[in-house]
């Protein structure tokens, strides 16, 4: 499982390694181009329930925690369809309920 912390925070979110793997592409390449967006993360089975949202910006830190020493492949449509989701006004949406199931982002609300 991986882990994101978010700001000072010590409390991290946690994810499969391929999930964050995919988050941590598309919100590198959007805050170095100085864009924010907001994350909603839907909680994992065992944590608290339902879904939090961040509003992630550049002067924010974001610190990305993989179990696994190995690079995780990615997904070029995940990456694009996550992509587009954070340029909406919803945000995107990722699904950290199940890490041992298959990987697919949540899509935007209309």
């Amino acid at each position: 499982m991986g882990k994101l912390y978010y700001g000072n925070g010590d409390a991290p979110i946690q994810m499969s390694d391929r999930l964050l793997a995919h988050l941590k592409f598309v919100a590198t390449t959007k805050l170095r181009r100085q864009e924010s967006f907001a994350l909603n993360v839907l909680h994992p089975t065992g944590d608290e329930g339902g879904r939090t949202t961040l509003w992630v910006q550049p002067a924010i830190p974001l610190r990305f925690v993989f179990s696994s020493a190995e690079a995780e492949a990615l997904d070029r449509e995940l990456i694009r369809q996550l992509a587009d989701d954070a340029n909406t006004t919803g945000g995107m949406t990722i699904d950290a309920r199940e890490a041992a199931r298959p990987l697919n982002a949540v899509p935007a609300a209309a």
